[in-house]
Order: structure tokens, then sequence, then C-alpha cells
């Protein structure tokens, strides 16, 4: 019989160490056995490590900033092209001295946040890992290359997928608003109409005064003279449709609605990662998902119709790969289940229990 008189002693619960921490690493003295590390332990460790991160993304600002031009010049690539087939002026505006470099800043900001991002991570895991049991490690070492690859994904479908639909969308829209209408006459007698050639290209030696047409880039263009390498100059005007409005988009403003898009196609991309959390935390259990699958239809065109530009064909173009992306985040649930992905290394909450 266990004597009674003598009062039962609980063990003290603490999260232990990761076997593996480095221990001159002051992040592995986070929790230990005996006691906590101290509120300035903790200050300092965040201060190394946000002096670690500033001075990894540094040089990729540095590098993202020098390559910014040539990536500006590719993302307005598809603006260009629409514009061209709607029988627009296929080039964009700055009305600024300082609105083409200052679009160029901003993307190597975004740029550098997009390719910084594994080294904060990795900062902010030496920071907290130490204090997490092996099993939720599991959970973020699983979880945070998987939103890298979806942001990823979002950026290339957003430019190869969605900007030339969108683009197209609203040139056309404004096309069909307003047509001019040109009277047509008879021609005087002994007026002759010059007839210009329709090239693909520019000729190879055009002589001063040679006029044609490029329908490869919609400019009727004429040699104006020769220069002192013995290229010849030639200038070019635009040829548009005859429509009342004329269609010229601000390099700013074209650059912020592609990263704006970029921005809600990112979100929406992650879309299995919140699936998975949910599901990993207890939270919704898998046949609830399947249970909700209209409401989880319209909240995500909903979500896209918030996220995207107010036109239907954008919507339609994130709604339902937002809706196939719930669908991939329910059959990574079902196959890698909570109890699967933590494993053997699972370690009771109570393991100091009586």
């Amino acid at each position: 019989m266990p004597d009674r008189s003598r009062p039962v002693v609980r063990p003290e619960k603490t999260r232990p160490v990761a076997p593996n921490a480095d221990p001159s690493n002051p992040a592995a003295r986070l929790i230990r056995d005996d006691h906590l590390m101290s509120f300035g332990d903790h200050l300092e460790e965040l201060r190394r490590r946000v002096l670690f991160s500033i001075a990894g993304i540094v040089p990729l600002l540095a590098g993202a900033f020098l390559a910014g031009r040539p990536i500006l010049s590719a993302l307005i690539a598809p603006a260009r092209e629409q514009l061209a087939q709607g029988g627009q002026v296929p080039r964009l505006l700055a009305t600024a001295p300082a609105e083409t470099f200052g679009a160029v800043v901003h993307l190597a900001m975004v740029i550098t946040l997009l390719l910084g991002a594994p080294w904060l991570l990795y900062q902010l895991w030496l920071f907290v890992a130490p204090g997490l049991y092996e099993y939720e490690k599991r959970f973020v070492r699983l979880l945070v290359p998987m939103s890298a690859v979806l942001t990823a994904s979002s950026v290339v479908f957003v430019y190869f997928a969605i900007m030339p639909v969108v683009l197209a969308f609203f040139i056309g829209y404004s096309n069909d608003v307003s047509d001019v209408r040109v009277p047509v006459v008879a021609v005087p007698e002994g007026v002759v109409i010059p007839t210009y050639p329709v090239l693909a290209g520019d000729p190879a030696d055009p002589t001063p005064g040679q006029v044609w047409v490029n329908s490869a880039v919609n400019q009727l263009r004429v040699c104006t003279g020769v220069g002192e390498d013995k290229v010849p100059i030639v200038s070019g005007t635009e040829l548009v449709m005859q429509t009342g409005i004329v269609q010229q988009y601000r390099i700013s403003e074209y650059i912020k609605m592609f990263l704006n898009i970029s921005l809600g196609f990112g979100v929406g991309f992650q879309m299995p990662v919140v699936v998975l959390l949910l599901g990993w935390l207890g939270v919704v259990e898998p046949k609830d998902f399947a249970r909700w699958r209209k409401h989880v239809c319209v909240v995500c065109f909903i979500a896209a119709a918030i996220l995207t530009p107010v036109d239907p064909i954008s919507m339609m173009l994130l709604g339902v790969p937002l809706y196939g992306l719930f669908e991939l985040g329910v059959f990574m649930l079902r196959v890698l289940p909570a109890e699967r992905v933590a494993g053997a290394a699972r370690e009771p909450a109570d393991a100091g229990d009586e």
C-alpha cells in the first residue's frame, strides 16, 4: 500500500531543448529544463537575427536594382503586345521625370522581398526552433516550402495566363465604347493617292525619303537620312484604330496593377496551406470540408472578386483555381493527416503527469 501520509510531488513540466541544437547559439538556451531564457537574452538573440536578416537582403536589393530595367522590360511586354493587337500605341507613358526610376525601385523592393523570403524565414526559424517540439518542426518544414512553391507558381500564372487575358478584356472593352465615324468622299480628279508598301519589318538599306508601313510595330516609318556610321536614320509614327479612346498606360500604374494582381493571386494560392493547417490543428475535420464544398465554392469566388480587378474574366480565372487548390488541400489532408506527419517524434504534452 502506498504511504498516504507523504504528499505526492509532481515533476515540473518543461519543454525540452531540441537535441540537435547548437549549445553555442543563445537561441538554444531559449527553454531549458531548469530555467527559462531571460528577457535580455531574448532581445539579444532577436537583435542578432534582425542584423543577419538585413545583411542577407541588402546584396539582393542591389542585385535586383541592377536587373530592374530588364525585368521591367519583360513585365511590360504583355501590355505592349495586347495594345498592338488592339490597334493602340504599343508603348507605355512616363508622365514624370522619375516615374520609370521609381517603378524600377518599387519592382526591386518587391523582388528583394520575394527572393529574400527564404533567408528571412530561416532566421525566424533559428529564433523559434529551439522552443518547438520535433513534431511541430515537421509541420513547419512541410508548410514553408509548400508556401514558397505556391507563391512562385502564382506569379508565373499571373504573368503568362492572367495579364494577357485581363489586358485584352480592358483594351477591347475601351475600343468598343466609341467608334469614330469617318465620312467617305470621292477622290477629286487629278489627285493621286500615294501607295506605301506594307512590310513585316524595316527594309535592309532604305534611302532617304523612302516611306513604308511596318506591320510588326504598327508604324508608318520614313528614312530621314544616313548617320556618320553609314547607318540609316529611321523615324516613325504610330498607327492607331479609329476609336474615340486612345489607350496609353502609365508605367507606374501598370506595375502597380501587376503587383496588386500578383499579391491577390499569391494570397489565394495559399489555400492548400490554410486547409492543411486547419486540419492539423484540429479546427476542421476532412469530412467537414467535404460537407461544406458548396459554401467554400461561393467563398472562393467572393474572394476572387475582392482580390482581382473589377472584371468577370479575372474573377473567374482566380475563382476556379482557388476552388481547385481547396480540393488539393483536402486531398493532401487525407493523405497526410497530423498523426502521420508527426510520426514517432510527437511528444505527449502530459509526460510529466502521474
